[in-house]
């Protein structure tokens, strides 16, 4: 799509050195511009905006994902030069500071999909919720026929992402079933220890270092459900996800476990898959 939009302001030769892919959140583009387009990068963000609707701010990325509250490095290109924007998915909107706070519109479709599992009147932690989503869209969609809603921890340590999270909350009339708490994941689960019926690890980079954290939530003596995001290395998405039940066995060796299912949420660099695996664990 990106290629396209810029058909009369680039030559094919330098179409085919840009990105195919960007991020559309809300009102906002965020694109990858290589270092040979460099000159150009006022002339590709106007026809951005001229291109793409609603698109209004056009942002470079100039850094990968990174640091404890894994934010990337924009600079702004066209438009209205603002970081603030709403964002709609599966009937909730949500407000997303695009340089304070991490998000990825990518992962809607697992979003969905982990909300769709949700039973009635189950307490859910997600470890590193950020500005909300997964929370907020479990709350909308689980069920809740006979008065009992599920009620969802969303732990981050980055205060933007904590002061979003309760404001996207209100926005969807779910404050009563989210729950934002700021700080450090490891030290907030040993607040909730032991009641939890699922725990969510959205943190790829770094689930495996909270595993111990993850299963100490859980409800003592029962079974409980714990979505393990990793990154993974592998030439195909096929093998990606036999590597992913791997790591997922390896990272909870010390427990009780089974693996319900391993599936590849996305590539997110070349050879390096995301997978999630959906682990039963006896706490």
């Amino acid at each position: 799509m990106l290629k396209d939009a810029l058909i009369d302001v680039l030559t094919p030769q330098e179409r085919s050195e840009l990105y195919s892919a960007f991020d559309m959140i809300g009102d906002i583009v965020i694109v990858k511009i290589p270092d040979s387009l460099t000159s150009k990068k006022e002339l590709i963000a106007n026809a951005i905006l001229r291109k793409v609707k609603p698109a209004k701010s056009v942002f470079a990325q100039v850094s990968p994902v990174q640091g404890d509250f894994r934010i990337r490095d924009l600079e702004f290109l066209a438009g209205e030069n603002r970081t603030l924007t709403e964002y709609r998915e599966h009937g909730c909107r949500f407000k997303v500071d695009v340089a304070k706070t991490y998000f990825s519109p990518r992962l809607s479709t697992e979003r969905l999909r982990i909300a769709k599992m949700v039973s009635e009147g189950e307490v859910v932690i997600n470890m590193f919720g950020g500005v909300g989503t997964f929370s907020i869209v479990m709350a909308k969609i689980a069920p809740c026929s006979t008065g009992r809603p599920c009620k969802i921890y969303n732990i981050d340590s980055n205060s933007h992402a904590i002061d979003l999270c309760a404001e996207n909350a209100r926005i969807n009339k779910v404050q009563d079933t989210v729950i934002p708490l700021y700080g450090d994941a490891a030290e907030a689960m040993v607040r909730l220890r032991g009641i939890a019926d699922r725990v969510l690890m959205p943190l790829p980079e770094k689930a495996s270092q909270f595993v111990d954290s993850a299963v100490s939530g859980l409800k003592c003596g029962k079974t409980g459900i714990v979505h393990y995001f990793a990154h993974i290395k592998a030439d195909t998405k096929k093998a990606a996800q036999g590597r992913g039940a791997e790591d997922t066995d390896l990272a909870f060796k010390n427990y009780q476990h089974s693996i319900a299912a391993t599936r590849v949420v996305r590539e997110v660099g070349p050879r390096i898959y995301q997978i999630v695996s959906d682990v039963l664990v006896k706490a």
